[in-house]
């Protein structure tokens, strides 16, 4: 039986008694070049899954910080064709499994069946798209299968019981639980929402459980893995790398990444 990196990689974590780290970056910001370094830097540090941010004019899941980097893509002309490029190059060098992380519009622009084809040629695992739901999301679901490719998809804490069974029905690889009401941005404490939201949607599926929307230091990712298998850190990644103007941006993310999850160093794991 087939089974994604992304399984794979879910699936060592729990043989090694270890949680998941899952950083995500915008492509193209602040430029495809860097862009690509930092993934390959984040690879190296020991990221489980990479979320590769695909840029769009109208983010409306995401808070200012990111709704800037997709910005700052756009002007820099990035596409969901260069995003693939970029994954491919990626692929060439590391094995650490890909999120496309999208919008539906540049999904459909681009040509779904012709995505699902020329990501997982390019070496993507999965995709992750915020705003597709229900019947649409089962048949995206069955079209990424065909290619080996796994759908993600958020659940929150406003969603039901009953959509949340829908939901893990349809999805592979990962569930990504969005820890609060709201857009993505850093935060100063975990909502207690998240931990309930991840104990009802074990009810109705045995897939891993990511918890991210406002995790940005080592105490938060901490307290997620208490109760979760992974932690999404986003917006405080994009940030140090939009402060990073006078400095080399893939060190500014070496050195935060590094401090965000300190228990690697110090445990002597390989990773």
């Amino acid at each position: 039986m087939f089974m994604s990196r992304i399984a794979e990689r879910f699936q060592r974590l729990a043989a090694d008694g270890r949680k998941g780290f899952i950083p995500f970056v915008t492509a193209g910001d602040p430029s495809l070049e860097t862009s690509l370094e930092i993934v390959l830097k984040l690879a190296d540090l020991g990221a489980d899954v990479i979320e590769l941010g695909v840029p769009f004019s109208d983010p409306m899941a995401d808070g200012p910080t990111i709704q800037r980097s997709s910005q700052r893509a756009l002007c820099n002309h990035v596409t969901l064709a260069d995003v693939l490029k970029l994954a491919r190059r990626f692929r060439a060098a590391r094995t650490t499994p890909l999120v496309l992380f999208s919008y539906l519009n540049p999904l459909l622009s681009y040509g779904f069946e012709k995505l699902c084809r020329d990501a997982a040629a390019t070496g993507i695992d999965g995709i992750l798209i915020t705003d597709a739901v229900d019947d649409e999301a089962e048949e995206f679901s069955r079209m990424l299968e065909t290619e080996g490719l796994d759908l993600i998809s958020l659940i929150a804490p406003t969603t039901s019981d009953e959509r949340l069974e829908r939901i893990a029905k349809s999805s592979r690889g990962f569930l990504y639980a969005v820890s609060r009401a709201g857009v993505t941005g850093a935060q100063q404490n975990v909502s207690s929402d998240a931990s309930k939201l991840v104990e009802r949607a074990r009810k109705f599926t045995g897939l891993p459980i990511a918890v991210g929307f406002g995790i940005s230091t080592a105490e938060q990712i901490s307290g997620v893995w208490r109760f979760a298998d992974a932690a999404v850190v986003g917006s405080a990644i994009v940030k140090v790398i939009e402060d990073s103007v006078d400095n080399d941006p893939v060190e500014v993310v070496n050195e935060f990444v590094s401090g965000l999850v300190p228990q690697f160093a110090k445990s002597g794991i390989e990773l």
